[in-house]
């Protein structure tokens, strides 16, 4: 989905039917997935930085995310 895009009913329906440890489970998912795709980008805009400033510049930028 996209930023603007709605979640359907349907999507809804299957969420909501979920058990909160399968919804937790997922979310943690997508946050992990979101902090690999940030660190890709850090690291193809500073391919000079060693991997612990890579880690440092993602932790600053999750830290500081706003929704």
């Amino acid at each position: 989905m996209l930023a603007d895009e709605q979640a359907s009913p349907e999507q809804f329906a299957i969420l909501r039917a979920m058990p909160g440890e399968r919804r937790l489970k997922l979310a943690e998912g997508l946050y992990w997935s979101a902090r690999k795709l940030k660190a890709a980008g850090v690291r193809s805009q500073h391919p000079d930085w060693p991997e612990n400033k890579v880690n440092a510049e993602v932790n600053r930028i999750f830290l500081h995310a706003r929704t």
